[in-house]
């Protein structure tokens, strides 16, 4: 559910929108949408978490739900989708109860799952010959941006489609930005999970030599934070990492999925990402240690 801190809304016109997918991120989504007074109309493959959606958003403008992504998609201006992989994008995208048999002519499915850049492509072409728009949008902020209305959003797509769902999808972001076409947003989200990949690591084998030399590592991380080692893992995850608490955030499953959508699209486009192959051989371990639902920064376990 989106946070309960005061969020303010720009004011723009409201838009008829539907919501497929309403998981720990695309609930607080969908929930700002309603809030920034859009009709919103949600789909959810367990039906009863889009009842309870209406319900808790019972006071914003027309919250519905629908029992396919054809219903909710049906009318609906700007379709948005939040799923789990590529399957499960065709699976609410493609076919006779599919939200692009529902769209009307010119409608915009804005794509916030993280997949590969294939499969946006594919559905990029298919919205086409249909008479409709698709924009790859994968986040980044994890479950608290979401909740928050404070998620990064990667683009690819045409300008004129990101054009009409900027404005609409700043109610749960706090960049929404286009960096190419069709497929560009999915690359982007592979270049961060790159990075994250990178960045916990390292963070993990620093704890663990500062925890095994004798330091009090809560305070080496508060002075370091302020120097040239600062990241926003450090910020954040730093100080669980040395209480080895890891029951919340992005889990390893995800990130395993994460990156191997990232090694399977280097192998296409020639990269060479030997720390990144070996992070997910450890992040692998991490779940042979029951670590499946553990927050990504759980490498340190390796560690101990």
């Amino acid at each position: 559910m989106p946070s309960t801190n005061p969020r303010s809304y720009d004011s723009i016109a409201s838009r008829k929108v539907a919501f497929l997918g309403l998981g720990v991120m695309g609930y607080p989504m969908a929930g700002h949408l309603a809030l920034a007074g859009h009709e919103v109309t949600v789909y959810n493959r367990t039906a009863a978490k889009a009842v309870a959606w209406c319900e808790e958003f019972a006071a914003t403008p027309a919250p519905r739900s629908a029992a396919t992504p054809r219903e909710a998609a049906t009318g609906a201006d700007i379709v948005f989708c939040c799923v789990g992989n590529d399957d499960d994008l065709r699976s609410v995208t493609l076919g006779s109860n599919g939200a692009f048999a529902g769209m009307k002519p010119g409608a915009i499915f804005v794509d916030h799952t993280t997949a590969s850049a294939e499969v946006a492509r594919e559905l990029y072409a298919a919205a086409k010959a249909q008479g409709l728009q698709f924009v790859d949008a994968p986040v980044s902020g994890g479950q608290a941006g979401a909740q928050n209305g404070m998620l990064t959003v990667m683009c690819g797509g045409d300008a004129d489609a990101f054009a009409a769902v900027q404005p609409v999808g700043m109610a749960f972001s706090r960049a929404f930005t286009l960096l190419g076409s069709s497929g560009a947003g999915q690359l982007a989200k592979m270049v961060n999970q790159i990075c994250i990949a990178g960045l916990v690591q390292g963070l993990s084998e620093a704890i663990a030599f500062g925890q095994n030399a004798g330091l009090d590592m809560k305070q080496v991380l508060d002075v370091i934070g302020k120097g040239a080692a600062q990241s926003w893992q450090m910020d954040n995850r730093g100080k669980t990492m040395v209480d080895d608490k890891f029951d919340f955030g992005f889990a390893v499953d995800w990130m395993r999925k994460d990156l191997g959508l990232v090694l399977d699209e280097a192998k296409r486009n020639g990269s060479r990402l030997p720390v990144t192959a070996l992070v997910d051989q450890f992040y692998a371990d991490v779940q042979k240690m029951g670590g499946n639902r553990w927050d990504t920064s759980s490498l340190i376990k390796r560690l101990k």
